[in-house]
């Protein structure tokens, strides 16, 4: 009784279950709730929760919960199947790259896994979306055929390391500089037994990361220009809004534009590329792409783009529309019954007013119906009508590798002086306003900037079985055009030995350059081809293969593998 005189005193601290309650840690919603309640007593099935359990949006396959019961799978079962075993494109991309069985398989296996990490690093959100491959590779060849797209990025993978492309010297760098002004021809041996004790190789490397920009902003990123709206917003662009300085830089454009087209025209420059913010050109000598023209190359179009170029007087084709006619009218002769039934479904759907293209004979006279004597009963389409249907097909190409545009001889001139003039080649609102497109070029022209692609090597563990195995890679970031990617294989074939692989990582818009536009010279001879663009300044091997009629049609090369010095390639 007396201690409940004292202050401060309460004899509540006997039943201290309300305070012990609120600092009781609260069970999660999928933990069964027989843990509060103790274990349950014999003979009594333990209580279930209804709240499904939570799924981890940081958990991949291989770490996600499983459900009681189930066995964690074995090392070669979690193994990524041939290509032949099911469609690759259900895959990750890792798991649809090199299935040889080989080293390179298992470098493959572990590319972002292993790599991605630390040869990526910020980049790695910029990782293009995984593309499907085909179900089976090429077979072995000495040489891979030419790819007419621009690569954005490389990823070399080996089981020798890269430390001959590290911390090149000034000497080497100088050297490499000289060669590439001077078109000085690198014959490296087969096999490099110490390629980091070779500054021949050195130097090659070196020469093969050149090519040449314009304009050259270094703050801006002018490559690739389609979608790269979310790239330059918020730089500076002081030449947005004045006029005078837009007019200024579009006269520096025409004129290295000019320089690059004459260098063309002499040979002295194989090819080169202009990129828009909507589209991208191809230029080529002639000789190139087994045409014996000059041709120019325009993708994607549009309607708008196409009609002005009418307007102009240039001449093209659309050789990929052609070559879906072809091929439609050859099947339709193969099987007449077919080709009635379609005519038949395509005459009701105009009639229940489909949006279906209309024919050639739509805008002929209607004089048949007078003869029946029905042309009072008859509603004609009007002209309008007429002309919309006929538009429709040609609209709904726009923007598809579908609308290459094909420009052959001195329709390419033409074409220089079109593209020079055209108010639409310049964006005039956005991040890109009043910016000229970007002129990409192995050799040096007019106005051009000496620009090096990024290289980086490192070094990462590959899981091989039950082990780890060093996997070394090699980076390269930039615009990688076809002749820096053949420098480069050829390089990386005597440095690592004949085996390696790469990862390419093409822009997309350029893909369709591959396509086989059926300019082929049967007359055309390849060796006179190399002594005609003899100075052009690319080396003898890399014109030979450019020289070649594409094969890959509308893809690129997406993995390419050597071992043993033969070629396997997915595009």
């Amino acid at each position: 009784m007396a201690a409940s005189a004292e202050p401060g005193y309460s004899p509540g601290f006997k039943k201290p279950p309300a305070m012990l309650r609120l600092k009781r840690k609260r069970l999660r919603r999928s933990e069964p709730t027989t843990i509060a309640a103790g274990l349950p007593t014999c003979g009594t099935a333990p209580p279930v929760t209804s709240a499904p359990a939570r799924r981890n949006p940081f958990s991949s396959l291989d770490n996600a919960p499983r459900a009681a019961g189930t066995t964690l799978p074995r090392e070669r079962d979690r193994r990524p199947s041939s290509p032949a075993a099911g469609s690759p494109s259900a895959a990750a991309f890792w798991q649809v790259g090199p299935t040889f069985g080989t080293t390179a398989a298992r470098e493959g296996r572990t590319l972002w896994g292993a790599v991605a990490g630390g040869a990526m690093g910020e980049r790695g959100k910029d990782l293009p979306v995984p593309v499907a491959v085909p179900e089976v590779p090429s077979s072995p060849r000495c040489e891979f055929p030419a790819d007419w797209s621009i690569k954005t990025r490389l990823l070399f993978m080996s089981s020798r390391p890269f430390t001959w492309a590290e911390h090149l010297k000034a000497q080497e760098e100088a050297q490499g500089f000289a060669q590439h002004c001077r078109a000085t021809e690198t014959n490296l041996p087969q096999s490099i037994q110490e390629p980091k004790l070779s500054t021949e190789l050195r130097c090659a490397f070196q020469q093969s990361l050149i090519y040449w920009l314009h304009p050259s902003l270094p703050w801006l990123p002018l490559f690739p220009r389609i979608g790269a709206d979310r790239k330059i917003v918020g730089k500076a662009s002081p030449w947005s809004q004045d006029e005078a300085l837009q007019q200024v830089l579009m006269s520096d454009w025409s004129v290295s534009f000019t320089s690059l087209y004459n260098l063309l025209k002499a040979k002295l420059c194989p090819y080169f590329y202009v990129c828009t913010y909507q589209f991208t050109v191809l230029f080529r000598a002639a000789g190139l792409a087994g045409s014996d023209v000059t041709t120019a190359l325009i993708s994607p179009t549009t309607r708008g783009l196409r009609e002005a170029m009418r307007n102009e007087g240039i001449e093209f084709s659309l050789p990929l529309v052609e070559e879906s006619k072809t091929r439609k009218q050859k099947n339709s002769e193969g099987n007449l019954e077919t080709e009635v039934a379609s005519s038949f479904e395509v005459g009701n759907s105009m009639e229940d007013g489909g949006d279906t293209a209309p024919s050639d004979d739509d805008d002929e006279s209607f004089s048949w119906l007078e003869e029946m004597g029905v042309q009072d009963k008859v509603k004609k389409p009007d002209a309008i009508s007429i002309t919309l249907r006929k538009e429709k097909q040609e609209v709904q190409m726009d923007h598809r590798p579908e609308s290459l545009a094909l420009v052959k001889g001195t329709n390419t001139f033409t074409l220089l002086n079109f593209l020079i003039n055209c108010k639409s080649l310049v964006a005039v609102a956005g991040p890109q306003a009043g910016l000229p497109p970007t002129l990409l070029s192995p050799v040096a022209f007019r106005g051009g900037t000496m620009q090096t692609l990024k290289a980086r090597s490192i070094k990462a563990k590959a899981r091989a079985h039950l082990s780890y195995e060093d996997i070394s890679s090699l980076e390269i970031v930039g615009p990688v055009m076809p002749h820096s990617l053949h420098a480069l294989t050829a390089l990386l074939r005597a440095a690592q030995r004949g085996a390696f692989s790469a990862v390419l990582y093409t822009h997309e818009p350029t893909a369709v350059f591959n396509a086989d536009l059926g300019t082929a010279s049967p007359a055309l001879n390849k060796e006179t081809t190399c002594e005609d663009l003899g100075a052009c300044g690319l080396h003898p091997k890399t014109l030979e293969q450019l020289s070649q009629s594409p094969t890959l049609g509308k893809s690129s090369i997406r993995f390419l593998e050597m071992k043993d010095n033969a070629y396997t390639w997915k595009s």
